[in-house]
């Protein structure tokens, strides 16, 4: 039988046994309050515990004090008790954070429910942080906290601070933890500013396996943070995180932004595959043509010329090469003076020739705008006649206003949808509006939901779609029809029989064709097709439009000064440098 010293010996000898901390080989490392979903950012590892002892060794607290107690529910929340002491005559406050920074992009959120307060104090939670203020005496504050418990590699830690966000100094500390498992928790204690890993004066696993802290003299905004480990499955993890909404974490590739980048690749491939097929659409009109058109309307035993789609010959040449030249400015003079606006006449000098441009008739409503734009241009109001060689005494003919009003007149016409020059279509506003769409989803995301690279795919979409409007082709079906027409056109330049257009309708129809053969760079062969045509056969003295070969028969003096009038007037259009000066080769049928 064990005597009584004994006895007492045998008590001191285990209860050190039971103090004394673990060996080395039987803590395994502490790990961070990682997440509770797999995959999830988890925090900093803590570094080893802190400096363990006997319990109740450190002095009396000597000023404001507080004793809590943590206990861990099955479901995973914590019940948790504050006993607060403060002296006579002090005020203090604490704020407890419900966000707490978990790493360099993420925070830890936990939530507040059940508080209560008893003695002098009172708690109010505001969504960011429980606010709890403590008058004289002695108080204690009760409430459960969610999202404390995370599963971390391959166990569970339970995170929280027990003591934090107070505006005073506290002298003493005091904390215990209990958990429903058998197994003996493993324990790390950090006190001093958020973020430091300064251990804390005492932290104990006591025989029972309740979790005891002290801490002596936390000064105001310091705090004490508890992070105990427990066998994986003790209770249901409930850890939350939320991302910060930081810039760097607003241009995070997440699933929602990876989508939206998957969006804009299939845009970017498909807007790719439509430009290309508009563009070989657009390539093959003119080749492939609509087929014979026929110009020459008949009713009864008479012959007229009706152009395709109504199109001036002015048009022709900038629906055909999308450019307004100043062949098109010979052809329209031509025309005008073929429908009894202008007369041309050769005026032979001593030695020189010169070409003579007449009012015949003011222009009026049926004149298209450019039109308008090219007689007034030759022949200003109050003036009745000009010589090439007045023109070229002038300066230069501005042309400038005449081609802007083409380039509108064949959108107008339907023929383009915006101007083929330089005009902006609809898809390129468009992408402008995408553009800025982008950007201001980019800045709204980056400082409230996060996923900015969203805005970024959608101010992508509106730059590739800015880009794609220049290489689409701005003529429309309407207008690729119409160049397709053009072929059919030439064709009717190239085999038309003179025999089979009556007497008296030849001269009307050869006049009426003769601009358009200018413009498609036809001349040649159509004078040598009708050069054999009486022009006084309708009753006329010649070319009715064309002054100085009155007395001819047939055509083949005609033939040989036209050029050289169109000759001389594209040298004095092309001196303006308003419009390309480029003559079209003909184009074979």
């Amino acid at each position: 039988m064990l005597t009584k010293w004994g006895t007492a010996v045998v008590a001191v000898a285990a209860s050190s046994a039971l103090m004394a901390p673990p060996s080395d080989t039987n803590v395994p490392d502490a790990p961070g309050a990682g997440p509770s979903l797999t995959n999830a950012p988890q925090l900093p590892k803590p570094p080893p515990l802190g400096a363990r002892g006997q319990l109740g060794l450190l002095q009396p607290p000597s000023g404001a004090s507080a004793n809590v107690a943590v206990k861990v529910e099955r479901d995973g929340s914590l019940s948790i008790t504050e006993q607060v002491t403060v002296p006579g005559g002090q005020h203090l406050v604490r704020r407890i954070p419900l966000k707490v920074p978990a790493g360099e992009e993420q925070d830890r959120v936990y939530g507040i429910r059940d508080v209560s307060v008893e003695g002098a104090g009172k708690a109010e939670p505001n969504g960011e942080q429980l606010v709890a203020t403590f008058d004289g005496g002695t108080s204690t504050l009760k409430y459960k906290v969610d999202g404390a418990v995370a599963d971390v590699n391959g166990a569970e830690q339970v995170r929280w601070q027990v003591a934090s966000g107070w505006d005073g100094e506290l002298s003493r500390v005091s904390a215990s933890f209990s958990a429903p498992t058998r197994e003996t928790p493993t324990v790390d204690c950090f006190a001093g500013p958020l973020g430091s890993d300064r251990q804390c004066s005492l932290a104990e696993t006591d025989h029972s396996g309740v979790v005891r802290i002290e801490q002596d003299k936390l000064a105001p905004g310091e705090r004490v943070d508890l992070a105990v480990q427990l066998p994986a499955g003790t209770v249901p993890a409930n850890a939350r995180f939320e991302q910060i909404a930081s810039v760097g974490g607003a241009f995070a590739l997440t699933t929602l932004a990876g989508l939206g980048f998957g969006a804009l690749a299939l845009f970017l491939i498909l807007g790719a595959l439509a430009v290309w097929l508009l563009r070989r659409r657009d390539r093959g009109a003119l080749a492939a043509g609509t087929g014979p058109v026929d110009v020459l309307m008949r009713e009864g035993d008479r012959v007229s010329f009706a152009s395709p789609d109504g199109v001036l010959p002015g048009q022709v040449g900038t629906v055909v090469d999308e450019t307004v030249d100043v062949v098109d400015v010979s052809g329209t003079v031509v025309d005008l003076a073929v429908r009894n606006y202008l007369w041309i006449a050769e005026v032979r000098g001593a030695g020189t020739v010169d070409w003579q441009i007449a009012r015949r008739n003011a222009p009026d409503e049926h004149l298209a705008a450019f039109e308008r734009e090219i007689y007034t241009a030759l022949l200003p109001e109050g003036t009745d006649s000009v010589l090439l060689s007045e023109l070229r005494g002038r300066g230069t003919v501005d042309l400038r206003v005449a081609g802007e009003a083409m380039y509108a007149d064949v959108v107008r016409k339907g023929w383009f949808s915006r101007r083929p020059d330089k005009g902006k279509s609809k898809l390129t506003w468009a992408g402008i509006g995408l553009i800025a769409l982008g950007l201001v989803a980019t800045v709204v995301l980056t400082f409230t939901a996060g996923h900015a690279l969203l805005g970024v795919a959608v101010a992508l979409a509106g730059i590739a779609t800015l880009l794609g409007a220049a290489w689409v082709p701005p003529r429309t079906t309407r207008g690729r029809r119409l160049v397709g027409q053009v072929r059919g056109l030439l064709e009717y330049l190239h085999t038309v029989k003179v025999a089979d257009i009556p007497l008296g309708d030849r001269e009307m129809v050869f006049s009426r064709s003769l601009p358009y053969a200018i413009v498609l760079g036809d001349t040649e062969h159509w004078l040598r097709t009708f050069e054999g045509l009486d022009p006084s056969a309708d009753g006329s003295a010649g070319l009715y439009w064309f002054g100085g070969l009155e007395g001819d028969r047939d055509l083949r003096r005609f033939a040989a000064h036209l050029p050289s009038f169109l000759s001389a007037l594209d040298g004095l259009l092309a001196e303006s440098g308003h419009l390309r000066s480029l003559r079209p080769e003909p184009v074979p049928a």
